[in-house]
């Protein structure tokens, strides 16, 4: 029997896992020192980013890829199954460590802590082919990734990132997100985006201060201050043309069940900490897939016909670049080698998401 110290080493090393906007959208409950329970609760009812919670989903896989790279420090193979008869917003599973002999610690181990978002530029030097060999490796067979490497296709894609957080700002219902997941002033954040995160320069990070006391102020930036080209230029079109390569991550079938998005998500986090350690940067770019998904299935996601009709639009433009593998993309992001980011998002102690029965997680928690 393994000490439940050892179970909670674990959870303490899975909470690093990353998930949107540091939401954390996961509770653990210990049933004994070999057992425990995820808890997770989606965002999709005030998040317009998560979208029937696939994001969500994408986080709790890269949780319990997490959990299972931590437990071969120990010598233990994680075994997980998702509880059915649970509302797929609050998506449960059993997780079982067992002494596994001649099982090896992860090489990936000592990256889970270090890994991080760089929302700042990067050097656009190419990737060599071993790191590019070793990023295709991590994602398993059941994926592929697609390489767009030119300074065409940067641009192309800066361009496609430029518009599409036109949308980001200029939509009530993301105003209504974006609101609630800084904190301002601060270098470190627990359980929020820390201002000093997001790549941009004093002057923007005021203005975006400012704007977001309340949709009023929105509006009134954009009207009549240009308020979101300053921001989409730091934040969105500068970092997709200033690095190594953007990347795709395509399924060999198009995901439609919960299953299918955790898969999905434990690949994302074999890619994401073998960029790290690699010693590269990544940057998540999923909101296009998201709003691709409104337009496609026909479901509104704004009250506004300006955005709702941008999306349109770069729904057509997303397909261009991804072609026929544009229905089993689940994941955008950019990667390249440069400075580590001096801000980040922390994480909540492990004290507080461990439960002693099954948690009703409240907005403010997650």
């Amino acid at each position: 029997m393994m000490r439940t110290s050892a179970l909670l080493q674990i959870l303490d090393l899975a909470r690093w896992a990353p998930s949107g906007d540091n939401t954390q959208p996961w509770r653990f409950e210990v049933i004994d020192d070999q057992r425990f329970v995820i808890h997770g609760q989606d965002t999709r009812a005030h998040c317009v980013y998560d979208l029937d919670g696939r994001p969500t989903q994408i986080s709790l896989g890269a949780l319990i890829e997490t959990a299972s790279i931590a437990a071969s420090a120990h010598g233990l193979a994680l075994q997980v199954a998702r509880r059915t008869g649970h509302p797929e917003d609050r998506p449960t599973f059993e997780a079982t460590l067992v002494s596994t002999s001649g099982l090896a610690p992860d090489p990936l181990l000592g990256s889970i802590p270090r890994r991080s978002v760089q929302r700042r530029p990067l050097r656009t030097t190419p990737l060599t082919t071993g790191q590019m060999q070793a990023l295709e490796a991590a994602v398993g067979p059941a994926y592929r990734l697609r390489w767009f490497t030119t300074v065409g296709q940067r641009l192309q894609a800066a361009n496609l990132m430029f518009a599409n957080a036109k949308i980001r700002l200029t939509t009530p219902e993301a105003f209504e997100v974006h609101r609630d997941i800084i904190q301002w002033g601060a270098r470190f954040s627990e359980d929020r985006v820390p201002s000093q995160a997001l790549g941009v320069d004093a002057m923007s990070v005021e203005m975006m201060r400012f704007g977001l006391q309340s949709w009023q102020r929105v509006e009134f930036l954009n009207r009549y201050l240009m308020g979101t080209v300053l921001p989409r230029v730091q934040m969105d079109w500068l970092p997709s043309l200033r690095c190594a390569a953007h990347l795709a991550l395509v399924a060999e079938a198009p995901p439609h069940t919960v299953d299918d998005y955790v898969a999905a998500g434990r690949a994302v986090q074999r890619l994401w900490l073998t960029v790290t350690h690699l010693g590269l940067h990544h940057q998540p770019e999923l909101t296009p897939l998201v709003f691709r998904r409104y337009v496609r299935e026909g479901r509104p996601f704004t009250r506004l016909p300006g955005p709702s009709r941008l999306a349109t639009q770069l729904a057509d433009r997303l397909d261009d670049l991804l072609g026929e593998q544009s229905a089993r993309t689940v994941w955008i992001g950019r990667v390249g080698s440069g400075a580590a980011p001096t801000a980040r998002s922390g994480r909540l102690p492990l004290s507080r998401l461990l439960v002693a029965a099954q948690p009703t997680i409240g907005p403010g928690e997650a």
